[in-house]
């Protein structure tokens, strides 16, 4: 985000140092009128030709960042499936395990039970 800000600033910067010079090159000039209009011309499509450069650049830097940005999160989320897959697998684990010692608790109790039960008969 601080590199748009700092684009924008540079571009902003450009623009108006290009047009402080021309209108110091407009005073201070010391040819004629037609000569002045030829210089002026000349470099309004250098100016340009410079800002078009400038964009095309900021616009190849911005897909870059843009194409990171993209698998970033790509790898990003695909690391998040495989963290999320672990842990769903160590719940279930953890599920299955419980149901285990619960069912073996309740046999052994029932165990106990049915022994208690055989021995007061006895």
């Amino acid at each position: 985000m601080a590199d748009n800000d700092d684009f924008g600033s540079f571009v902003s910067g450009f623009m108006i140092g290009g047009l402080i010079g021309a209108a110091v090159a407009l005073l201070l000039a010391p040819q004629s009128g037609e000569e002045t209009r030829l210089m002026i011309r000349d470099k309004s499509v250098e100016l340009k030709d410079q800002v078009e450069t400038t964009a095309g650049d900021a616009r190849i830097r911005a897909e870059e960042l843009a194409k990171d940005a993209r698998t970033r999160a790509s790898d990003a989320q695909k690391s998040g499936q495989v963290v999320l897959e672990q842990q769903k697998s160590r719940i279930e684990d953890a599920l299955e395990a419980g149901k285990a010692a619960a069912k073996d608790t309740k046999a052994k109790q029932d165990g106990a039970q049915t022994k208690s039960e055989s021995e007061a008969k006895s």
